[in-house]
């Protein structure tokens, strides 16, 4: 039978690891009586743990949320997992994330900290420029899409300016190492993708909404998609060599769409900014092509195509 510390903090890491455990089936992992149980649970309340419990044949325990955050229990696998991704986050949230480390590695043990150590030392990550994002816009944003309030913020524009907006707000998406929300604009009435790192709400929120259905059924799709149209100013069109569904597994996300012609070809729909990467990316789908728009990729491809040729068939070199 385990001591009462050592039982006790058994019973803390069952209650966080699954919603709800019986009477008996706590008595039976922990090797006591359901007396003891019920005698444990009081001392962990005592502690400040808020766990619930539900009478009856039907009910049980659970951990609950309490006024303030209670120390959490964590097996090995977790608190490495925990450790490297705060010590490789780039999602914005740096002074949270450094505070949170901070803890975690003054009570690592050593040999946690030795595979830790270890994995990061074989890893290489590659420099983030991106703007930090302050996590309480994060949280204050979170609160006004659950509670479907109104939110007033500044937005910075992509040319420096301010702007003034009201929105109502449905979502927050993370995607390209970056914060966005999806939101009704009010003014525009329509819906709109703003850069968290460039919003700064205003407070108090603004009066409820009535949540509109979501402009897109995938949020990661529509905002990856509207991120590329965003900054890509060159639009083409290529009639592909082959069926739709035969390219719709090798389209990569957020490329482009695929329209379906007839059973033999289908036209892809694209935007870039670079003649360069299009050419690379219509030659990784291995089939033949044909360019609708615009007339500059075909000029791109004629000039490219001749420099391929020339290396594949080079001029032989004068005697010497």
């Amino acid at each position: 039978m385990l001591e009462t510390s050592a039982r006790l903090l058994r019973l803390l890491s069952l209650l966080q690891a699954t919603r709800e455990w019986t009477g008996p089936q706590l008595a039976d992992r922990l090797g006591v009586s359901t007396r003891t149980v019920r005698k444990d649970v009081e001392r962990l309340r005592e502690l400040g743990y808020p766990v619930n419990a539900q009478p009856g044949a039907a009910g049980g325990y659970r951990l609950g949320a309490g006024a303030r955050m209670p120390p959490l229990l964590l097996d090995d696998e977790e608190a490495v997992a925990i450790v490297v991704g705060l010590r490789t986050a780039t999602g914005g949230l740096e002074e949270s994330s450094l505070r949170a480390l901070t803890k975690l590695e003054h009570v690592l043990p050593s040999r946690l900290r030795h595979r830790v150590t270890t994995l990061q030392a074989a890893t290489v990550a590659a420099p983030d420029h991106r703007a930090p994002v302050d996590p309480g816009v994060l949280t204050t944003i979170a609160a006004a899409c659950r509670d479907h309030e109104r939110l007033r913020f500044d937005y910075q524009r992509h040319d420096g300016t301010t702007t003034r907006r009201d929105a109502e707000p449905h979502r927050l998406v993370h995607a390209r190492g970056r914060w966005y929300l999806v939101a009704w604009d009010t003014a525009r009435t329509d819906w709109r993708t703003y850069r968290v790192d460039r919003l700064a709400p205003r407070t108090p929120n603004g009066p409820r909404f009535t949540p509109r259905e979501a402009p897109h059924p995938d949020l990661a799709t529509y905002v990856t998609d509207g991120v590329n149209t965003a900054y890509q100013r060159i639009r083409a069109t290529i009639r592909l060599h082959g069926p739709a569904q035969h390219f719709t597994d090798h389209l990569a996300p957020g490329w482009g769409t695929l329209e379906a012609v007839d059973e033999h070809s289908c036209l892809f729909h694209t935007a870039t900014d670079s003649l360069d990467l299009l050419a690379l990316y219509l030659g990784m789908l291995r089939t033949d092509f044909d360019v609708v728009t615009p007339p500059e990729l075909t000029h791109h491809l004629r000039t490219l195509g001749h420099r391929y040729l020339r290396a594949a068939d080079p001029a032989p070199e004068p005697p010497t």
